[in-house]
């Protein structure tokens, strides 16, 4: 069995302003209860030229120049939900790093899990959102496509990742699944988003009423999400695991229990070739290190 690589940012505290909801706190509550004994991996930052396979260079210019902006205990906002702190481009670079690693263990045969912030699925080519700054699990997309021929990206996150959608719309190379509260924040994820040019019928969104709970995503993953990605067959799966799905989120509106998150886990190793490589998304609520940790308890049984 190959126990999962756990791959940290510890310079995910340089991007923090208490009292918002994706704070460092955040991390604080998941290390708490992170299970002891484990290889830990410190990845050095994505590159430029990582960054640039998914960002437009205007985009990156302009969260350089807000952040380089920000005063200390200052802050600077890309909206309403998403801010910049004077330390909020390294840590977000070092994010993405840790997610190119993750996707790096999982090619070489071990599952890891990318246990980082800021979270990046609602960051586009040319914008950031919903508390996302750069696409970790994009970029770290963009550079396994260097090597192979096919990726598979599988949102949990009760979201609709409309920035991983945005950047691979029109690419047959990424299958992008998304189960996902509909209608909700960012008001993307219909059926009927399915790709366009080359990369029609390579978008998977499954929207889901509030409330639902292990239940319906079951159906979601073994009726739409399993079938796709075996069709598929990809050199390796990514997993946007953002938890904020679970009954005790603040910020959901779901019904999930931790339990249904190693349940997903287990189908997704099911059908994979190689293990997968994780990177943390959204959650925020008092049971998310305990849903974490059913992850991890799957992925080290990976043989």
């Amino acid at each position: 069995m190959s126990p999962c690589i756990l791959v940290l940012n510890d310079q995910s505290i340089r991007h923090d302003l208490k009292g918002h909801p994706e704070s460092e706190l955040r991390m604080e509550q998941i290390r708490s209860v992170l299970p002891g004994r484990r290889i830990v991996l410190k990845a050095p930052p994505a590159s430029m030229d990582d960054l640039l396979r998914v960002h437009l260079p205007e985009y990156l210019s302009r969260l350089e120049d807000l952040s380089g902006r920000c005063r200390p205990g200052g802050a600077a906002f890309l909206d309403s939900d998403t801010y910049v702190v004077s330390g909020s481009c390294d840590a977000a670079r070092y994010a993405a790093g840790a997610a190119i690693a993750a996707a790096e263990e999982a090619l070489s045969g071990r599952p890891a899990f990318a246990v980082v912030r800021p979270p990046g699925h609602h960051a586009g080519p040319v914008y950031g959102m919903g508390f996302c700054l750069l696409n970790n699990v994009a970029v770290a997309a963009a550079r396994a496509l260097l090597t192979i021929s096919r990726v598979a990206i599988i949102d949990w996150d009760v979201h609709h990742g409309n920035g991983t959608q945005a950047i691979f719309y029109d690419s047959e190379r990424v299958l992008y699944c998304s189960v996902h509260r509909s209608p909700f924040f960012p008001g993307t994820g219909s059926r009927e988003e399915t790709g366009s040019g080359e990369g029609e019928g390579f978008t998977i969104n499954v929207p889901l009423p509030s409330g639902s709970g292990g239940d319906a995503y079951l159906r979601a993953f073994q009726e739409e999400i399993l079938p796709a990605v075996c069709s598929f067959d990809p050199d390796l799966i990514l997993i946007s695991a953002g938890q904020d799905s679970l009954s005790d989120d603040p910020l959901g509106g779901m019904n999930l229990g931790p339990g249904d998150f190693s349940r997903f886990t287990e189908l997704l190793c099911s059908v994979a070739r190689k293990p997968p490589a994780l990177v943390l998304e959204g959650g925020y609520g008092p049971s998310h290190g305990e849903a974490i940790t059913e992850i991890l308890r799957v992925l080290d049984r990976w043989e």
